[in-house]
């Protein structure tokens, strides 16, 4: 059997039949040439479950988190799935394997002073005197970008790849095609707005990007600011905010944005259809951070906790 048409059938099959996008494809990619460099002469369609077995004793010793092991079983599990349905195999090796137990961690959380502070510094920026007309498209640029992200929840990749049809309509509400192909509507911020529309008229007014169809454009394969991209100028932006920049990522204004409306009464369904997620359990996550705020609170503030 041939290790590489197998693995691009299976690639091919989650693309057509599941709508996979290409970062979900590349991760599978990467995970499972990784399995195949650890088996070394052994083909990757014709291992064995004490393969996959040492494979994960591997992970762990190179230090992978749980979070991360268990996503590379989860795509073992459903390769190996993939080559018993198509008759390749007459059995899957992964049947009886189990994921490791994540620990409880919870998601990094900035406090709306915090996400205040960045927005804040993002917005000033705009309004100084820039070097050159890049510098100035880059400034309005990243202040649209956090006003949008921090309005919406989205996922870096929505919010990079957002057209600029976006910022060209009135709408209270734009429609975002997420994980799978999925549709969901989020709404947009008055200052969000007004930011997309400021950045879309400097484009305009300097004469560039007059073609890209896209509301973050670049000059690079993709037509569009890279994820890469905007995570390295945000922490830049928040050191220039005195913030601390290890802590801060696009992923974790996206937590804000859920913990915050959580905060201030939004219901659990709701913030799960705004972050588009396919299950509540995951959005559950944010409750568990606001029961660890009102722990400190009792702890810090009831008069029997000081006893």
């Amino acid at each position: 059997m041939a290790t590489g048409f197998d693995l691009e059938n299976f690639l091919e099959m989650l693309a057509a039949e599941r709508g996979a996008a290409e970062n979900t494809l590349e991760s599978y990619r990467r995970d499972l040439e990784d399995f195949s460099g650890f088996l070394g002469k052994t083909k990757l369609a014709a291992a064995l479950s004490d393969d996959i077995s040492a494979y994960m004793s591997d992970l762990t010793r190179r230090g992978f988190a749980e979070t991360s092991q268990a996503r590379r079983l989860s795509a073992l599990k459903q390769f190996y799935k993939f080559l018993y349905s198509e008759g390749s195999r007459e059995d899957d090796p992964t049947r009886t394997l189990s994921a490791p137990k994540k620990r409880g961690s919870l998601p990094k959380v900035l406090s709306m002073e915090d996400v205040d502070t960045l927005i804040e510094t993002a917005r000033v920026e705009t309004l100084k005197a820039q070097k050159s007309t890049a510098a100035r498209l880059r400034a309005q640029r990243m202040y649209t970008l956090i006003e949008v992200l921090y309005a919406t929840g989205l996922r870096v990749s929505e919010l990079v790849a957002l057209p600029v049809s976006a910022a060209m309509r009135d709408a209270r509400l734009i429609e975002i095609k997420g994980k799978g192909g999925k549709e969901r509507l989020v709404p947009l911020s008055h200052a969000a707005q007004s930011a997309m529309k400021d950045y879309v008229g400097l484009r305009a007014a300097e004469g560039a990007y007059e073609t890209s169809p896209w509301l973050f454009p670049s000059h690079g394969d993709s037509g569009h600011l890279t994820r890469q991209h905007f995570a390295r100028e945000l922490k830049d932006l928040a050191r220039s905010a005195g913030l601390d920049a290890a802590k801060i990522s696009p992923h974790v204004l996206r937590h804000a944005f859920a913990s915050h409306l959580l905060q201030n009464g939004a219901d659990l369904r709701v913030v799960q259809q705004l972050l588009g997620h396919a299950d509540i359990s995951t959005t559950q996550i944010y409750t568990h951070v606001l029961d660890e705020r009102l722990r400190a609170l009792v702890e810090s503030a009831h008069p029997l906790a000081r006893k």
